[in-house]
């Protein structure tokens, strides 16, 4: 049986979580407390971070990105990343964008602060981070209706790792009731798209110890 080391509330788990779903590829998932150091884990990543992944013969691969493209070469089918070089470096171009850009500016600022820390024991919440966190996510949010009145997904025509990473990394945001969707109707519309797929709906019902997410979080129509 596969298997998958994660924190439900990490969007790069929740990124792999949903690619594996989309691959219709049965997984277990095991939650880790990586701020526990648990030795046996550390064996598998060294670098005690989650998303670990395993496959059904061992392969042990971490880290988002690097699960993500060897699920698209060991099960290309469906592609979740492009049919041609093109459309496959526009794919990862925006997957890095939000997983990198977008979590570094918004989702460290917010999910990191306000629950991660709690977690990991690092003291209370920065005031200034969490500003940031609430202003910078205007400007993605601005950009992904940009995106989407000029495509039907993200990266072009067809759903993919890009609009998975985005929307990965939003539902954590989300959780929180930190995204202003009545600012942004288009990037509300491409959500809201993506929550109504099948591979998406175990996300939506995760729940954080502590922590309630508002009552339109699990809402397929807001």
């Amino acid at each position: 049986m596969r298997q998958l080391y994660h924190i439900a509330i990490d969007p790069g788990c929740r990124t792999i979580r949903v690619l594996l779903a989309e691959k219709g590829l049965d997984c277990e998932l095991r939650t880790e407390k990586v701020w526990e150091r648990r030795e046996v884990f550390l064996r598998l990543n060294p670098a005690g971070q989650v998303p670990v992944f395993i496959d059904e013969d061992g392969t042990t691969i971490a880290g988002t990105a690097v699960i993500a493209e060897y699920l698209e070469e060991v099960y290309p089918e469906p592609t979740l990343l492009g049919r041609d070089p093109i459309d496959r470096a526009e794919v990862r171009r925006l997957a890095e964008w939000f997983g990198g850009k977008f979590h570094r500016e918004v989702t460290a600022n917010l999910v990191d602060e306000k629950i991660m820390k709690r977690f990991l024991k690092l003291g209370t919440p920065n005031s200034g981070a969490i500003r940031a966190g609430l202003a910078n996510i205007h400007y993605h949010l601005e950009y992904i209706g940009w995106l989407c009145d000029r495509r039907r997904w993200l990266a072009g025509d067809a759903f993919s790792r890009a609009d998975i990473t985005a929307a990965a990394e939003l539902s954590a945001v989300d959780y929180l009731g930190d995204v202003p969707w009545h600012d942004h109707s288009g990037a509300k519309d491409w959500y809201a798209r993506v929550k109504s797929r099948p591979s998406f709906r175990t996300i939506l019902s995760d729940h954080i110890s502590g922590v309630q997410p508002p009552k339109h979080y699990a809402d397929l129509d807001f």
